[in-house]
């Protein structure tokens, strides 16, 4: 891990934090978590263990101070925790089995459906669910995933088109 990966680590996070902050509640206080999409592009693009588990406790961090749900403080430390470790594990075998906008979707659609059924999981053990699980589930959670799904390959591809742009102009 160099300046420039803790660099462009940063920059993704703080982008992701800047979504999920300004995007509207869907229900009941839950929104789409950008931060997390952002999350994934960054492990996918560095495949790097100890930036990825940074960038994870950053965005729990970020993603606590920002949550509108009660007792998401730190059912989002849990969540993202959780998320990185299962995500990270599972990268490998899908993004070489795959091609990168395929690979990305799955694993953040995976990625979000893990965070989300965690968060819930963690909220319903320590301070309880607005509603059932499964509502919560099937109203925030899955439709959060095909959202997070959709931008992360849209990020993940102007990522892409942006380094190779750059990449005449800037050197290492």
């Amino acid at each position: 891990m160099n300046t420039k990966d803790l660099v462009q680590a940063s920059l993704l996070v703080a982008i992701g934090f800047i979504l999920h902050a300004v995007f509207p509640p869907l229900l009941l206080g839950m929104k789409p978590d950008f931060s997390l999409a952002m999350m994934f592009i960054v492990i996918i693009i560095k495949r790097d263990f100890k930036l990825g588990f940074l960038v994870a406790i950053a965005t729990g961090i970020f993603t606590a101070l920002t949550t509108g749900f009660p007792g998401g403080q730190v059912a989002n430390m849990v969540d993202k925790m959780a998320t990185f470790l299962i995500v990270f594990a599972m990268l490998g075998p899908i993004m070489n089995r795959f091609n990168n906008k395929i690979g990305v979707s799955i694993i953040t659609l995976i990625g979000t459906l893990i965070s989300g059924g965690v968060f819930l999981g963690t909220a319903a053990l320590l301070f309880g669910l607005p509603g059932p699980f499964t509502v919560l589930f099937y109203t925030i959670v899955i439709p959060a995933s095909l959202i997070n799904a959709f931008t992360a390959v849209i990020i993940f591809s102007s990522i892409k088109v942006g380094a190779k742009v750059t990449s005449n102009y800037i050197t290492d």
